[in-house]
């Protein structure tokens, strides 16, 4: 899907607080919040609907949204003024840099929605769900690693489960309809498109 460039998008982020732009240190979780507890990264958190509504319903965990593209991440700094909300930052940088950027086993969960599914095979390791990727998640999170992952695309769901059974994950959640099999869902913006036009949502909660 195309992204929409925001005007002066660069401009308009320096001004918040709760923002990490482009980081090049490895990022002190005990400094970034005020309290400690447990910490949920969302890799590729778009415009931020599923993070913020975490984090307005849990303020017992900390979240962090983790998003690469300046004017996406905008849209959600710009939903963030209508909250207070100390348990949530925002990190603007690639999720290629995930090594670089957190503490060995320093996140408790991670969520990965609506992916890019990189289609092509030789653009297989750009997968977030790649067995590149998910070693690097098992660098950052605690033991045991948990993740959950959401999606609409048949073919990448279809490789994801694949990926986690050929790296030992165990599979504690599964459905093919998610939005049939439960209720009170959180959602995302593309989620919420899609299961409006009929398409079933694809679910997987691992364990490692």
């Amino acid at each position: 899907m195309r992204r929409r460039n925001v005007r002066r998008a660069h401009e308009r982020i320096l001004k918040y607080d709760n923002l990490i732009l482009h980081p090049t240190d490895k990022l002190n979780i005990d400094e970034l919040f005020d309290v400690k507890r447990p910490v949920y990264l969302e890799i590729g958190m778009g415009k931020g609907n599923f993070i913020i509504e975490h984090a307005r319903r849990n303020p017992n965990i900390n979240y962090i949204g983790f998003e690469k593209y300046e004017s996406v991440i905008l849209q959600a700094l710009v939903k963030l003024e209508e909250y207070d909300l100390p348990n949530l930052k925002l990190v603007c940088a690639d999720a290629t840099n995930l090594l670089e950027l957190f503490e060995k086993e320093s996140i408790d969960k991670i969520f990965l929605n609506f992916s890019d599914p990189w289609p092509k095979a030789r653009h297989e390791k750009r997968r977030l769900t790649s067995s590149t990727f998910l070693r690097s998640y098992e660098e950052v999170t605690k033991k045991p690693t948990v993740i959950e992952f959401k999606t609409d695309n048949r073919g990448l769901f279809e490789y994801s489960i694949m990926t986690f059974n050929k790296e030992n994950y165990l599979f504690s959640e599964l459905s093919l309809d998610l939005h049939k099999d439960k209720e009170d869902i959180i959602t995302t913006e593309y989620e919420d498109k899609f299961s409006s036009m009929g398409n079933p949502i694809y679910y997987v909660k691992v364990e490692k």
